[in-house]
């Protein structure tokens, strides 16, 4: 009988301190149990919510605010390493080597080629529907208001490019030279990651 009373005296002890506990916190926070469950669940969902919205991510024309860089309309082209566009084959070995003297790339910031005259070497250039553009090349076709967008093959070309006008931003007008540090640099930028995805052909 003993035993009984002191587990039953304990046991309305716990509930009255519950009881109690939960009055004061609703006497400090002037809210009760159920909204703090509430708002709790709440912070839960919207977490959730973040980290689907961080799943999808806008593409690189819808991303930033491209107006508050100058624009320039060029006529744009692509071009490959090989034959059909440098008269180079895989043996020679000035193969895939840019007038820069950096290898040819087609990466988040790829490499373009452009008229110096207009876009010095290292002109950092955004190009709706093709990504970043690295002056890095020049042509003998290439001359005033026109560039050559690098593809790595002739099919990628006809299927992803062709030729088109467009209004380029300028990022960064270059200084006359490119290296391929600088290159790489920009393209294993941590923060442009989720970017770049989009423009490799084999993802790491």
């Amino acid at each position: 009988m003993i035993t009984r009373y002191v587990y039953a005296r304990r046991f309305i002890m716990v509930l009255l301190f519950g009881a109690a506990l939960g009055a004061t916190f609703e006497a400090f926070s002037g809210m009760d149990i159920k909204t703090t469950a509430h708002i709790i669940w709440a912070k839960a969902d919207d977490e959730q919510s973040k980290n689907e919205a961080d799943d999808q991510f806008l593409p690189l024309e819808e991303a930033f605010d491209w107006s508050r860089y100058p624009a320039k309309t060029v006529v744009a082209t692509g071009y490959t390493a090989g034959m059909e566009s440098t008269g180079k084959n895989p043996e020679h070995p000035a193969y895939g080597i840019t007038y820069s003297g950096v290898k040819v790339k087609r990466d988040l910031y790829s490499t373009v080629a452009a008229d110096p005259n207009v876009f010095p070497i290292g002109t950092i250039l955004f190009i709706p529907g093709y990504g970043y553009g690295v002056v890095a090349d020049t042509g003998s076709a290439i001359k005033g208001n026109k560039i050559d967008l690098y593809f790595e093959t002739v099919e990628d070309v006809y299927s992803n490019w062709g030729k088109k006008t467009v209004d380029v931003h300028v990022i960064k007008m270059g200084s006359g030279t490119i290296t391929e540090d600088e290159l790489t640099a920009l393209n294993e930028d941590e923060a442009m990651q989720v970017f770049r995805q989009s423009y490799l052909n084999n993802p790491e």
